[in-house]
């Protein structure tokens, strides 16, 4: 026990406190300020932690932040709230690290799927009430459009083939005659009527939905979307395009519609959509009255086969013989130039002024003046803007025909020589001897390619094997040769080229000592019958074209006509190659098919009906002209001395299998003994 008795308290009244209380408070103040003088206030500062500096530098920074009144009706300012913020976030992460199984949010119920056959049958609602509204009045609806296309937008296959089909409808309906012009800022800054105002938003509302739904076709005319059912929507794509194509043809965005169908034909695997696509062009230029749209197909064509080097198919190069200005054209053209008939040759008559009063004059000149005005408004094109069209559009046929011509294409070069030929009456005629160059180098040139394809297919024989091509072309050199002098003589016979062949200086003596040397070997080809694609035709689209279908028969068969029968100096045919050509052809049809037989023998009774005094010598031996031997292998017609020999072929033919055969030798016999 401690010896110091314990302290008791002192209980004192109010007063005695009070006085107590300051003088303590007065004591405690003096202790201080004595043990304030030891110490050390730098040294503490110096030893104190510097961690939390940058938060004492970012609170101070935030410090400047108004404070915020919060639900409870208290101020507090962003520092606190945000370390609220953060006191909370921490809490809700310790109560999910301790409780896990409290905090899974439980998820929403789905709402129930609508079935497909539903979502069809509603889209189709949609659609036929929408279109019903633009059919009553489309100037009160013009957000339908819009409507139209979002509807179009839905996940399911079906829904997007029925809304392409319906906007193309539509669009085919409300499409006016007229072309819709861009609207610009002054235009809209101009006061204008409610009615015309409202036409104007309407008509903007429909450009721009046209506009969006062509880039739609093409997007889906590019195949992306797997559809692998009986008709897939690429296919019903390409069919919009190409009856917008035909029904709107004058109506905006024209070009965009064509680069869909060309990019279809510029590919190789041809299809019914190919065949459609083609069909469409050809009405295109078949139904073009002012020119324009067959010149931008025309120009997106061409460009297309030059960007694919021409490795494209003979039915896309065949369109141009569709264009309407290859029998309304008047002018002659190259791949250059166009030259115009001069019509200020042809004076017209003076016609005798009739006398009219001041009042007549003036109304006559009304009269005048509004006919201008319904004729610009019906928006006739005139005749010089239409020509002017067609010369740009023949140009580029040219081009593309001559570049065939000079790269020497051979899948191309029948439906190359066969054009020329139809546009033979509108090529300049100081463009035919270089047009005649190109020819002789075709045929020149032509046995040499074959050759080295020849080698170049037995190289690479066990390569080609292996890979599954549809379609490979087979090259006929005999074939490309006669088109060539089928397309020579075609020229001559187009204008009245040949008679001024003597300052053209045109020669075709080439081109006939060709045809005489290929003679005998035409006449042993196994496929004198067959045309270029007798043994290549794959599927119906192929078998619709009528181009370039003739057979080497028929070629032949065009190519002595005009050698031996020309239509514009049939007289002057010189007796000597007459009787060479009536020699190899009496030959030849000893070799060739029955056929081929009658065709050569009609055109020996067609040569006999005209130039028979010239030749009735080589069917008798008692009246040979000629002296030494006959050499049918003679490098020129004249050469082969035909009068040195006689036509000893026909008593052969008389015991030819084929009865006509038979026939046709004995009526060439009759017109020869009734030559006197």
């Amino acid at each position: 026990m401690s010896s110091h008795p314990s302290k008791r308290r002192k209980l004192t009244g109010e007063g005695q406190s009070s006085d107590g209380a300051a003088t303590s408070d007065v004591k405690i103040q003096k202790q201080f300020f004595k043990s304030a003088q030891s110490w050390n206030l730098e040294e503490d500062y110096e030893n104190r932690p510097r961690k939390g500096k940058k938060k004492k530098e970012k609170k101070a920074a935030d410090a400047t932040k108004l404070p915020i009144r919060v639900a409870e009706g208290t101020w507090v300012t962003q520092e606190e709230e945000d370390a609220e913020i953060a006191s909370d976030a921490e809490w809700l992460e310790s109560e999910g690290e301790e409780a896990p199984e409290e905090d899974e949010v439980q998820p929403e119920p789905e709402a129930p799927k609508i079935p497909e056959r539903e979502q069809v049958r509603r889209a189709q609602e949609e659609m036929a009430k929408i279109a019903t509204q633009l059919n009553e009045d489309p100037e009160e609806h013009p957000g339908a459009f819009k409507a139209l296309a979002k509807i179009g937008e839905s996940g399911l296959l079906a829904i997007k083939k029925l809304a392409i089909v319906v906007q193309m409808t539509v669009y085919k309906d409300v499409i006016p005659g007229y072309r819709i012009r861009p609207a610009s800022e002054d235009v809209a800054k101009e006061k204008l009527s409610k009615d015309v105002k409202r036409l104007r938003v309407y008509e903007q509302a429909m450009v721009t939905g046209y506009y969006q739904y062509i880039k739609t076709l093409a997007a889906l005319a590019g195949g992306s979307i797997r559809d692998k059912s009986k008709q897939p929507i690429s296919s019903i794509a390409l069919t919009c395009a190409c009856t917008l194509l035909n029904a709107v043809p004058h109506f905006n965005f024209r070009a965009e519609l064509l680069k869909i169908l060309i990019k279809k034909l510029s590919y190789r695997n041809i299809d019914k959509d190919f065949g459609k696509c083609r069909t469409a062009l050809e009405t295109l230029f078949h139904e073009d009255e002012d020119g324009q749209p067959g010149m931008e197909a025309i120009s997106v064509l061409t460009k297309m086969m030059k960007a694919r080097n021409y490795q494209v198919d003979e039915s896309i190069l065949n369109l141009f013989l569709h264009l309407r200005l290859l029998s309304e054209f008047s002018g002659k053209a190259s791949r250059d130039t166009v030259e115009k008939q001069d019509d200020g040759s042809v004076k017209k008559p003076k016609q005798k002024k009739e006398f009219r009063t001041k009042r007549e004059r003036k109304l006559l000149k009304e009269q005048k003046e509004a006919e201008k005005v319904m004729a610009h408004a019906d928006a006739a094109v005139s005749y010089e803007e239409r020509e002017r069209m067609q010369s740009e559009t023949l140009k580029m046929v040219f081009a593309s025909y001559f570049r065939i011509l000079k790269m020497r294409i051979p899948n191309l070069m029948g439906a190359c020589l066969e054009g020329l030929a139809r546009y033979s009456h509108l090529i300049n005629q100081d463009f035919f001897g270089d047009l005649l160059e190109a020819l002789k180098d075709l045929i020149r040139y032509s046995e040499k390619d074959a050759e080295k394809e020849d080698d170049s297919d037995d190289e690479n024989k066990e390569e080609e094997e292996d890979e599954d091509d549809e379609h490979e072309f087979v090259r006929d050199t005999s074939r490309e040769a006669l088109l060539c002098t089928v397309t020579a003589f075609a020229l001559l016979e187009g204008q009245d080229a040949h008679n001024a062949r003597s300052d053209l200086h045109l020669d075709l003596s080439f081109f006939i000592t060709h045809l005489f040397q290929s003679l005998l070997s035409l006449s042993v080809n196994p496929d004198l019958e067959l045309g270029a694609q007798s043994l290549q035709l794959q599927n119906s689209v192929r078998r619709n074209n009528r181009i370039n279908l003739q057979t080497t028969t028929v070629l032949l068969v065009k190519c002595l006509s005009g050698i031996l029968l020309p239509p514009w100096n049939i007289r002057s045919v010189a007796p000597l190659r007459l009787a060479a050509f009536t020699k190899q052809l009496m030959s030849g049809s000893l070799q060739v098919p029955e056929k081929s037989a009658q065709a050569l023998l009609g055109l020996l009774a067609d040569v006999l009906h005209t130039h028979g005094r010239k030749i009735s010598s080589l069917w008798n031996t008692e009246e040979r002209k000629g002296d030494g031997t006959y050499k049918p292998l003679a490098a020129t017609v004249e050469g082969s001395n035909p009068f040195a020999s006689t036509v000893w072929e026909g008593e052969l033919l008389r015991k030819h299998y084929c009865p006509k055969v038979r026939e046709s030798v004995k009526e060439l016999e009759k017109s020869i003994k009734s030559i006197k």
